[in-house]
């Protein structure tokens, strides 16, 4: 309450309006507009806990990473950033999230971008690089309640010791996990709890128990094991057959299960979870696929949390997945950013449910089509929300959807047990708009008085109800935030800076490599401060990783540029580095990556090429470019030709570009290299 009272003073609103048509409640008064009452069909549901309760409730959350996500919203302008991960974060504000999942980086691709390790190299620790550390105490801060969980998607490549598989040294993969774990707590005071294994790649038994083994001699008892973040087979069956690994695999993790498990999860008497879902472009149908699932995961799956992916659209729009994220923040250069639908749909469960309440043991499905949840603290209270999604938009990007029908219908329940004496239950209601394009989200209703424990609901398609007895509700607002704005046409970094904020430059997207601010201490002169390429071996990977390694920055829709930068290659004899424009293409698809590539080689050689790869060569010759000296490269593009400058003269011209023609501007190296790069404009 502290922080929503400060925000309140800053011009935040909260509402609890009461506005709409009356609910039926025990009178049989009008149904909602449009929707003719004696069309309608009706049934009858029965909520009661007399015979014990359903599975304990785990909780909601969402997912920084897999990767890069979150890499834009590190360098939002105050107030924009606060209000932000209020919206994600403060509980009874908006999202109100349960779980915070993020990516343990590993140096590699893992969808939209890299993440950098805590140990690049086997002598190396440092648990202040990349930003999911600010994430988790921003979360921590907001609601030291939430829930931790780690994941690796990559790793560097000592784990795997010269091989693209982290199992073969199943101690050292332990011990580099535990570190950042012990790392958390030792820094910033954070406690994980749950850690993963290897996102949507195989397991390996032995590792798991040598995981909880190292676990527990550091003194980790409370970190839970989720495995195997990818199906449910063929970690069920293994769980049954091996009863070591049954005892350390605390809950099984699905990813897209389509509200669906599999007999053998249901066996191990786990927990079940969707430890990855949603991954839908964020407006009308992706909030109906999100409201459809957080139902249905435990109505058809008997999965007891939904975790998104992701938390918050904050990487280039242009990279794969674009806008997948619960809500849009991918301008901070503008401060603009959009709190979405499935903000909204979110809430409807998480403000008024907490890990550890119950689900009550009910079938879930409505006769008329949708489904609906009923939870409790045991203390008395009771939370039911309803969902009546239609098929056409609720479909999430994966798997395809069977079809279905719903229609509108009048729904009455009869609450029985403990929950016979409730008198009122309060209504939050979302109504997704499609054919009329105005959404109704998160609105609260009169209470529905609940007589003698009936109470009657009319429902129409494409709504979200959520009754319940706690009145702790809230939909906050902040002040609309700046206009969007594209990225500044004009842009320069001299990366002078003493303490950053962050190990990364803003705005620069790693698309292969890292990427982080050094401080050259053997350099007096110019370039004391600079940006670096710090990975110097091929991560174990989970996408495609280029062979060069790449940062994008700037508009996609970019035509004609100017890009300067200063170069300092390291590496002696065949290291080069690159600047680009027009720039195609990143994330999981980095490695068909085009563009017009303006490279220099140690070798004192230089090359135009129209792809990262360096496959199509359009220009090639000397360049006098050595290693271990500063030299300033220039590329020009205008409409179907450029040119390039070397320390301000004229290296090569009139070279024909014919696609791709529109793009990023970027820098990097010829292989995983160590570089430099200082003083980047781009116009």
């Amino acid at each position: 309450q502290g922080a929503v009272g400060g925000a309140e003073r800053s011009g935040m609103g909260c509402a609890a309006l009461l506005w709409g048509w009356l609910l039926l409640g025990c009178s049989w008064g009008p149904g909602p507009p449009g929707v003719g009452a004696a069309a309608l069909s009706t049934a009858t549901y029965v909520l009661e806990d007399a015979g014990g309760l359903g599975r304990q409730f785990d909780g909601i959350g969402a997912i920084s990473g897999g990767g890069a996500t979150s890499r834009l919203l590190v360098n939002y302008q105050e107030p924009y950033r606060s209000q932000i991960l209020d919206y994600l974060f403060t509980p009874n504000f908006g999202a109100s999230l349960h779980i915070l999942k993020v990516e343990i980086g590993g140096d590699g691709q893992s969808t939209d971008g890299t993440e950098p390790s805590h140990m690049h190299y086997e002598n190396d620790e440092n648990y202040f690089r990349g930003y999911e550390w600010w994430l988790m105490k921003e979360a921590k801060k907001r609601n030291p309640q939430i829930k931790l969980i780690g994941l690796p998607w990559t790793f560097p490549a000592w784990i795997g010791k010269g091989e693209n598989w982290p199992y073969d040294y199943p101690d050292v993969t332990a011990y580099y996990i535990v570190s950042w774990i012990l790392g958390a707590k030792q820094y910033h005071d954070l406690d994980i709890d749950y850690i993963g294994i290897w996102n949507e790649r195989a397991f390996n038994s032995k590792y798991i128990k040598l995981l909880r083994y190292t676990l527990d001699k550091h003194g980790l008892h409370q970190v839970r094991i989720i495995a195997s973040d990818r199906l449910w087979e063929p970690i069920s069956f293994v769980l049954l057959l091996d009863s070591e690994l049954h005892g350390v695999v605390d809950v099984i993790g699905a990813h897209y299960p389509g509200t669906k498990t599999v007999p053998n999860a249901l066996l191990t008497r786990k927990k079940l979870w969707s430890s990855e879902d949603y991954s839908t472009f964020n407006d009308e149908v992706g909030a109906g696929c999100w409201a459809r699932i957080l139902n249905q995961n435990y109505v058809n799956g008997n999965m007891t949390s939904t975790i998104a992916w992701n938390l918050v659209a904050s990487y280039y729009e242009e990279l794969p997945f674009g806008r997948c994220g619960l809500m849009t923040a991918q301008q901070p250069w503008s401060g603009h950013y959009k709190v979405e639908a499935p903000i909204w749909i979110t809430a409807h469960t998480t403000q008024f449910t907490q890990p550890g309440w119950s689900y009550l043991q009910v079938d879930g499905h409505l006769e008329g089509g949708g489904s609906f949840v009923a939870l409790t603290d045991g203390l008395g209270n009771l939370t039911i929300i309803i969902e009546t999604m239609t098929h056409n938009h609720s479909q999430c990007i994966r798997p395809p959807l069977n079809h279905f029908s719903v229609t509108p219908q009048r729904a009455t329940f009869y609450l029985k047990g403990s929950f016979y004496m409730v008198e009122t239950l309060q209504v939050w209601h979302s109504r997704l708009g499609f054919e009329s394009g105005n959404s109704s989200l998160f609105q609260q209703l009169n209470p529905v008085k609940v007589c003698k424990g009936r109470f009657s609901l009319d429902l129409n398609v494409d709504e979200v109800y959520t009754l319940t007895t706690l009145k702790t509700g809230q939909k906050c607002r902040y002040p609309e935030p700046p206009p969007p704005q594209p990225f500044p046409s004009n842009y320069k970094d001299d990366f002078n800076i003493r303490n950053p904020p962050f190990s990364e430059a803003p705005n620069f997207a790693d698309q292969t490599g890292v990427f982080e601010y050094f401080i050259n201490a053997s350099d007096p002169g110019d370039h004391v401060f600079t940006l670096r390429q710090v990975v110097v071996q091929r991560p174990v990977t989970w996408a495609s990783d280029a062979d060069q390694t790449i940062s994008l920055i700037g508009n996609f829709q970019w035509v004609n540029m100017t890009v300067t930068c200063d170069i300092y290659i390291e590496k002696q004899r065949d290291g080069g580095v690159f600047i680009a424009g027009r720039v195609d293409n990143g994330g999981i698809y980095v490695r068909r990556t085009k563009g017009v590539f303006f490279w220099v080689f140690a070798d004192g050689t230089y090359r135009v090429t129209g792809d990262l790869a360096g496959e199509e060569i359009l220009m090639k010759g000397l360049s006098g470019v050595r290693d271990n000296a500063w030299h300033t490269l220039t590329l020009n593009i205008q409409g179907t030709t450029a040119f390039g400058l070397l320390n301000g003269y004229p290296l090569w011209e009139n070279v024909t570009i014919s696609k791709p023609s529109n793009g990023w501007a970027a820098i990097g190296t010829r292989s995983f290299e160590f570089a430099q790069f200082d003083n980047f404009h781009v116009e």
